[in-house]
């Protein structure tokens, strides 16, 4: 089978670092890989004129300095190498079909924002679909401590 990895969907979002963590760590100590997913939102890209290209390019610069990051981190702390995946279109149905693509993902992993009004649609649709997943979710909580993930991990 290979390697296991641990998908994780990189996003602007506070507990998304924690989601991370919790991989990179969990990867670390089990000989595992990280695979960070990105998605850039289809209505981000307007079309027409080589607009999309430049704007495409932009939103890769971006996510590729947003990457570049955690991986420094992870190189460093939990010493593992993470690869990044850039897809378009909408961030829940690029996970599910991430999954479906690469069959060494053994865990998604997803952090979750303690606001209970904040939605969360990739989480809701993933739940939906669950059942159906070749591959377990956890969920790790925006708000644990650094020494208590790294007590779980």
């Amino acid at each position: 089978m290979g390697t296991r990895k641990f998908l994780v969907l990189l996003d602007d979002s506070r507990e998304c670092l924690n989601a991370m963590r919790f991989a990179a760590m969990r990867a670390a100590n089990t000989g595992g890989a990280v695979v960070i997913l990105s998605v850039i939102p289809a209505e981000d890209i307007q079309h027409g004129f080589g607009v999309a290209d430049v704007m495409r390019a932009e939103a890769q610069e971006r996510i590729e300095a947003h990457f570049e990051v955690f991986a420094k981190w992870m190189r460093a702390k939990p010493k593992v190498e993470p690869e990044l995946v850039i897809r378009e279109g909408d961030p829940a149905e690029e996970l599910i079909s991430q999954i479906s693509d690469d069959p060494q993902i053994g865990v998604v992993v997803l952090g979750l924002n303690s606001d209970k009004s904040a939605a969360n649609p990739v989480l809701t649709r993933l739940m939906r679909e669950a059942g159906t997943l070749a591959c377990p979710i956890t969920i790790v909580p925006g708000e644990m401590s650094k020494e208590r993930l790294e007590a779980i991990t």
